[in-house]
């Protein structure tokens, strides 16, 4: 049984890449060698990275009492570490956003990315892998296009999770479904979505390990 961690970072119900969601679900649940379970990030409670966390892990150092807010933050970060750690493949279904990756997902990643683990460093400084065993997809959604020269720079949502998992993390990405320029080109938005959707299907079926 390989165990499936899709993450779903987009809470519009007509997002392109929430439709790559539920084309993945749809497709690896009729695949009985494979566990699927969801993590919506727009349903979880995400407080972001800040103080509140640094001063919990003071305390627990210390044995003092933690306040509600540094409470609420480390059942986040702990909860998103220990679906993480489950996970044989890391599915990430998220829309290119200004740019960038929504907040809810950087936040999800601040939690995992973490030393002693997802790496650790090393008496010299240098960085070891912790988790280099887990697989990645990425399905992604970005109305323009970024895959040309002109703008490929520009883009900081996949080039930002592949230096994260593939670079940082030594996880491998085995697969990227890219849906782009539906907005850019509104009279081939259907045929370009379709084609995507059916890359999603595809990918389910290669997760069998």
């Amino acid at each position: 049984m390989t165990n499936i961690l899709v993450v779903k970072a987009n809470n519009r119900p007509d997002g392109v890449s929430t439709e790559m969601y539920e084309t993945f679900i749809a497709a690896a649940t009729e695949i009985e060698a494979l566990n699927v379970t969801t993590y919506d990030l727009y349903n979880e409670d995400l407080p972001y990275l800040g103080q509140d966390l640094f001063s919990a892990f003071g305390k627990l150092q210390k044995g003092e009492e933690l306040t509600e807010g540094e409470q609420r933050i480390l059942a986040a970060k702990q909860k998103a570490m220990d679906a993480f750690e489950a996970a044989d493949v890391l599915v990430f279904a998220f829309p290119l956003w200004n740019l960038t990756i929504p907040a809810v997902l950087q936040t999800f990643i601040d939690y995992v990315y973490a030393a002693g683990f997802t790496f650790k460093y090393n008496a010299d400084g240098s960085m070891d892998q912790l988790m280099k065993d887990k697989k990645v997809v990425l399905l992604n959604a970005r109305g323009g296009v970024y895959s040309i020269p002109q703008t490929e720079g520009m883009e900081m949502s996949v080039n930002y999770m592949r230096n994260v998992f593939g670079m940082v993390f030594g996880m491998e990405i085995i697969e990227e479904v890219i849906i782009e320029g539906h907005n850019a080109m509104p009279d081939k938005a259907q045929e370009i979505i379709q084609e995507g959707l059916r890359k999603v299907t595809e990918v389910a079926s290669k997760l069998v390990y």
